[in-house]
């Protein structure tokens, strides 16, 4: 007997309030280009493709990275690029390298307008939504 989680999924996917969109490199190379006028980092828009546009969040799960240590002593500090990107089950299977971008957040204005580089896929998929870890690119 399968257990069905609809019910959950549909609550879960009610959470998920921040604004995102997947792009990837059609060419592998995700490199960013300079904008050598004002210093700034772009994305490479001729090689890049949106591949969802929809409803997730992008948390910060709390992970702690050890730093090396000090006179013998360890310390773990919150590392400040660690991000998780929650996404509904519906959205596309998503591959290192590839870039969410966040185009509104309920829960933190910060993030809009950030773009973060999906670091690992294999985080974990639960019944009702996918985790991704990400890193903060610029």
């Amino acid at each position: 007997m399968a257990l069905d989680l609809s019910g959950v999924r549909r609550v879960v996917e009610g959470l998920l309030d921040d604004g995102l969109q997947l792009w990837r490199d059609v060419d592998d190379d995700s490199g960013d280009e300079l904008d050598e006028e004002t210093g700034e980092l772009r994305p490479a828009s001729q090689t890049s493709m949106p591949l969802w546009e929809g409803s997730g969040a992008v948390v910060r799960p709390g992970q702690l990275s050890v730093t090396p240590p000090l006179d013998g002593a360890v310390a773990s500090l919150s590392a400040p690029t660690a991000y998780q990107g929650l996404l509904p089950l519906s959205a596309p299977q998503v591959m290192v390298n590839d870039v969410l971008s966040v185009s509104r957040s309920v829960r933190d204005e910060q993030l809009v307008g950030r773009r973060f580089r999906v670091a690992e896929v294999a985080v974990g998929t639960y019944a009702v939504v996918r985790v991704v870890r990400l890193e903060v690119i610029g």
